[in-house]
């Protein structure tokens, strides 16, 4: 994905503002009333810290003579100024915006119209999932979609790093986890969905593809300076043939072969939870990942972890014996607890999708809802802070059914912009496990995105309506779609100016 520079310059004057369709601004303001006339804006803001502002909120006041921005934190003035930036440009994104005047030479000063802006979000975690197993995107795609988090106000970035398909973080000490887990000998034909039954390879060698620890430095800190939080995700014990890959010792099977799955789908072969070099091999994993990343927040994965190994493995057999697990999901349950309790001693929260749900995990543990609403409502209730990701309204592989689309995609159901935009984060729960709900993530699985155009088109526009929702609408009854789809026509054909959101130049 192209990058996007956050500094914009006005396109054209601005005389008449009355509803917030005209002013395009995504997410829309908690508040805001427009007084009418513009500020020429020729000299910095005033910038004054008021403690009673809530964490990343902010006042906005755009008069003739000025503008004065209160906040009670950094992030609140990143929002403040992210804010006055889509003012500038009547609702332009995060992006450069460089018209120049009549004459050729020099932009057009921007004017600012006159508002009243008291504005703060409703949810703390606005994240968005990035797979970069099944397709690897790179640094400068990365960037570019930081970009675009930080002028719609998303703050975690959830990094999905090892997969079946790929492994694509080199950890210290463990060359052959991108040595052999970050290549494999081809990928999914092109307008093939690749699962099993379905199957029509490429027979293109893919990678290597994998970030350096100077690379996850570098990233963390322009993540860093948009005030975005980098949550990465290493799965276990499913969804790991990649590091089997590299590892096949840590199978329960021998002859597991030295390549990832070039097949889409859930790939049977996983962790051996009975070996204990497999356990310590993971804690020491885990440690580097820790010592890597700063963040609160580990993600470990835990879904659609296939029984079968395990139930012919006889070292998992003797594990569950030993320990009185009764059976194979007593054995998950005991891998969860094991990994989320070595994180928790290094004074990190584990992230786990919520079939982790099922093995009682202390409460510390962060479940991360996917499947039906009722499992992050089961969450909440338990006590575990909650981040809602339904895959009905926040998962954009799915076809958003825009006209101009020319890419493939995963499933054949369609999401369009009107049903992610009635996403409900709070849906089914009571007033005491709504405290509980963190906030919400949207997910680009990569099984079918091919490139970074590809990939914008998977995320918007539809990220505009998520990004609306966590920070100003989060129930349901209080968004007028039509309103919305105006400000969401304007940035869509701004990011397509910017060649994002587009087919690729020719």
């Amino acid at each position: 994905m192209k990058r996007m520079e956050f500094t914009l310059v006005a396109v054209v004057g601005l005389a008449r503002y009355v509803v917030t369709a005209d002013l395009a601004l995504i997410p829309a303001p908690r508040e805001m009333t427009v007084t009418g006339g513009a500020c020429p804006c020729a000299t910095a803001p005033k910038v004054e810290v008021v403690a009673s502002i809530p964490p990343e909120g902010y006042e906005l006041s755009v008069r003739r003579d000025g503008v004065t921005i209160r906040h009670s934190d950094e992030a609140g003035l990143f929002y403040a100024k992210t804010t006055l930036a889509q003012l500038r440009n009547r609702g332009g994104a995060g992006f450069r915006a460089t018209a120049q005047a009549t004459d050729g030479q020099k932009p057009v000063p921007a004017e600012i119209p006159c508002v009243e802006i008291k504005d703060a979000p409703a949810f703390k975690w606005r994240g968005l999932m990035l797979d970069e197993c099944r397709h690897f995107f790179g640094k400068e795609t990365v960037k570019g979609i930081l970009d675009l988090m930080a002028a719609y106000k998303l703050n975690v970035f959830h990094w999905h790093l090892t997969e079946d398909q790929g492994w694509r973080l080199d950890i210290s000490g463990f060359p052959e986890l991108v040595q052999y887990g970050a290549v494999r000998p081809e990928s999914p034909k092109h307008g093939c969905r690749g699962v099993q039954g379905d199957y029509r390879g490429n027979g293109q060698p893919y990678g290597p593809f994998f970030y350096t620890p100077d690379d996850v430095r570098e990233i963390l800190a322009y993540a860093k300076e948009r005030f975005i939080t980098v949550v990465p995700e290493i799965e276990v014990p499913g969804h790991i043939r990649a590091l089997l890959a590299a590892h096949p010792e840590f199978a329960c099977r021998e002859g597991v072969p030295r390549v990832p799955c070039t097949l889409n789908g859930i790939e049977g072969d996983v962790l051996c939870a009975g070996n204990d070099e497999a356990i310590a091999f993971m804690e020491k994993v885990y440690d580097e990942v820790c010592a890597l990343f700063p963040g609160t927040y580990i993600h470990i994965g835990g879904d659609e972890c296939p029984k079968k190994r395990w139930k012919e493995c006889p070292k998992c057999q003797t594990r569950i014996k030993a320990l009185g697990l009764g059976n194979e999901d007593g054995l998950q349950a005991w891998v969860t607890r094991h990994f989320t309790e070595h994180l928790a001693k290094k004074g990190r929260r584990a992230v786990g999708w919520d079939e982790i749900l099922a093995g009682n995990p202390g409460t510390e543990t962060v479940v991360h809802n996917w499947r039906k609403p009722e499992f992050g409502v089961k969450a909440a209730e338990k006590g575990h802070d909650v981040v809602i990701s339904s895959s009905r309204t926040t998962y954009f592989s799915v076809s958003q059914g825009v006209k101009d689309d020319p890419f493939d995609y995963y499933s054949r159901r369609r999401l369009p912009l009107s049903v992610a935009y009635t996403f409900n984060p709070l849906a089914g729960m009571s007033a005491e496990a709504r405290g509980r709900v963190l906030g919400a993530e949207c997910c680009a699985w990569s099984e079918c995105i091919w490139n970074e155009y590809d990939l914008a088109f998977k995320l918007w526009p539809r990220g505009f309506a998520f990004a609306e929702v966590l920070w100003t609408y989060p129930d349901p009854a209080k968004r007028d779609f039509a309103e919305f789809s105006v400000r969401a026509a304007e940035h869509r054909r701004r990011l397509i100016d910017a060649h994002v959101n587009c087919a690729p130049l020719k």
